[in-house]
């Protein structure tokens, strides 16, 4: 995609697109939606610096334990398959891999079109943009949604 890719393809295909999956489309979907973020950019001002709060905290201060850390410290990825426990807490929260997260094919294909499949809501894509040229638009919508 860096290099100016303006599709991608394939997600839920298995066996060379003989078969589909909706299990493995849910987690190729969420890998899609990673990279189209982070194909938006990082905004950058005063706001996302945080210049207040670095003036604030002062250069000997603790920046992870302020409020503002805590706030904002979801704002580049909400992965819903994707874990990110340590090892420990995964396993106490009962060792479900990605695959197992993304449910059955029955109960994936029921999610999706259910239309709630990803868990995202109205908050997924919020900054929105659109690529000159790249034939990809977001649009507040999950990426399977915005080609066009």
């Amino acid at each position: 995609m860096l290099a100016g890719a303006n599709i991608i393809y394939g997600l839920g295909m298995l066996e060379m697109g003989m078969t589909i999956s909706y299990s493995q489309l849910l987690m190729d979907a969420e890998m899609a939606e990673m990279m189209l973020y982070s194909m938006d950019g990082i905004v950058v001002n005063d706001e996302t610096l945080s210049v207040d709060v670095i003036k604030e905290v002062g250069p000997h201060g603790d920046f992870l334990s302020h409020m503002n850390t805590f706030e904002n410290m979801h704002i580049q990825s909400k992965p819903k398959l994707i874990d990110r426990l340590t090892r420990d807490r995964w396993k106490e929260a009962g060792s479900l891999d990605m695959e197992a997260r993304a449910g059955s094919g029955q109960e994936a294909a029921g999610r999706m079109a259910a239309g709630t499949a990803f868990g995202r809501g109205p908050q997924a894509g919020t900054r929105g943009h659109q690529r000159r040229g790249a034939g990809l638009r977001r649009t507040g919508k999950h990426p399977l949604t915005t080609l066009s």
